[in-house]
């Protein structure tokens, strides 16, 4: 295996969309092709299925050194108000566009870090999204908090405003590694969110760890793990460490390379992890996360309903997702659009009633074609032959494929492919494969963090 984790250890995608971001048209998308296919999913999709929203609160009281997220860095929490305002006033935006009441299925508030915001701010922006939106049959509102920034009056009025999930960054329990990642808190930080949240009645609590992080062990991921176990959430996120300082700048180098764990021992630390997790009853989900088998993450992929998109692994699908805030990305099926990246550029749009977008890309027939495939390999682990590819690109494909095909990591039929447990670590480089824009416009300099 170490031989095998030495061969596909490459840089690659993590295909939370198809084409990837920097694949996407050079030229972007025009506002009115943008508006065009959110018009035409909502009409296909609201009374189905309904949509989902993406809310992304930016701002943070200090860096993790870790994160590559869109983020804010400020303790004056003045900027709360105008910035859930001019949110809203991107949801009116979109509500004019979409002229019938929104449908909403699920609402996640990513950042930065959301219980950065005060209970009332919260309750202004939720209400406000609601003022014209109604919820759909099946709703789940989740939202991401920091442990030692999230209070029991946070906690209490995000379970009031319909929330029954949320997930807490915890990364790792060991205090040089906090101290390396600038991300100090205590277990008994954590454990007083994880018990409030319980207490007040929250179905489904989720832990982000990471593994690869500067200084871990082996004794320290235990430790770690050993914590988690501890509290029993019911989803576990255990993510590679992305190392791309080249994108994040000074963010990420808070420490030197050699302070990293290499391949085998980075290999070595999930590999621990993912039977720790088993030895405790979760289950693997996808790629990077585990889940009890009571939570709806793991019905989701036991009924084969399990979707990838921007917010990561969710239980339910939506063909319109929409983006609210600085950065956020929007997908509507047939085309991605993502918004201005700095705040006040962000404002500046909204404020002249622009949909504030910058960037995107208009899919094209193959791209879908080649995304179905991409998100089944992500989400259910194989993908039939019969959508759509004709022979050649087929044939492509397997060619591109025949080392994996070899290393007995896939299995290849006439109809079919399917990964096997073994391969289930090299999900991306299979992806891979597939994907005609990277192997059309292969990157002269480092773009992606590495695959495993």
């Amino acid at each position: 295996m170490t031989n095998l984790i030495q061969k596909y250890n490459i840089p690659g995608p993590r295909y939370t969309s198809y084409p990837t971001v920097p694949f996407w048209d050079k030229e972007g998308i025009a506002q009115q092709d943008w508006e065009r296919t959110v018009k035409k999913s909502f009409d296909e999709s609201n009374d189905v299925e309904g949509i989902s929203l993406y809310i992304h609160l930016p701002f943070c009281e200090s860096l993790c050194t870790f994160c590559a997220c869109h983020k804010k860095i400020t303790k004056r929490h003045e900027v709360e108000q105008p910035y859930i305002e001019t949110v809203l006033k991107e949801w009116d935006l979109y509500c004019d566009l979409l002229v019938e009441r929104p449908k909403i299925r699920e609402i996640h508030l990513g950042g930065g870090t959301p219980t950065f915001f005060s209970s009332e701010n919260l309750r202004k922006l939720i209400n406000g999204i609601f003022k014209r939106a109604d919820k759909f049959e099946t709703f789940d509102f989740s939202y991401e908090g920091h442990p030692n920034h999230t209070s029991e009056d946070q906690l209490q009025t995000l379970y009031d405003l319909g929330s029954r999930r949320n997930s807490f960054g915890i990364q790792d329990y060991d205090p040089i590694v906090q101290k390396a990642i600038h991300r100090v808190q205590s277990f008994e930080q954590v454990k007083r969110v994880n018990d409030l949240s319980r207490k007040i009645g929250y179905e489904s609590i989720s832990h982000d760890l990471i593994f690869g992080l500067p200084f871990q062990t082996e004794e320290s991921i235990r430790n770690t793990i050993k914590n988690t176990i501890e509290l029993k959430p019911d989803r576990i996120a255990y993510y590679s460490y992305a190392h791309v300082p080249w994108i994040k700048g000074v963010g990420q180098r808070g420490f030197d390379d050699n302070d990293l764990p290499k391949d085998s021992e980075k290999r070595h630390l999930y590999e621990l992890g993912k039977q720790l997790f088993f030895d405790n009853g979760y289950v693997e989900i996808g790629m990077d996360h585990f889940a009890l088998p009571s939570d709806s993450l793991h019905k989701a992929m036991e009924s084969k309903k399990l979707h990838r998109n921007f917010m990561g692994y969710t239980a339910g699908k939506t063909e319109l997702m929409i983006g609210l805030g600085m950065s956020s990305i929007s997908d509507s099926w047939y085309a991605f659009a993502q918004n201005e990246k700095t705040i006040e550029d962000y404002t500046e749009k909204v404020n002249k009633g622009i949909i504030p977008i910058f960037r995107g890309h208009l899919l094209t027939e193959q791209d879908l074609i080649i995304r179905k495939h991409i998100l089944n390999l992500m989400c259910n682990l194989e993908t039939e032959w019969k959508i759509g590819l004709d022979n050649k690109i087929k044939n492509e494909i397997v060619e591109r494929l025949s080392e994996i095909i070899d290393d007995g990591l896939i299995e290849v039929s006439d109809t079919k492919i399917t990964v096997k447990d073994e391969g289930r670590m090299f999900v991306r480089n299979i992806c891979m494969a597939f994907d005609l824009r990277l192997l059309e416009n292969k990157p002269e300099t480092r773009v992606f963090s590495m695959t495993i």
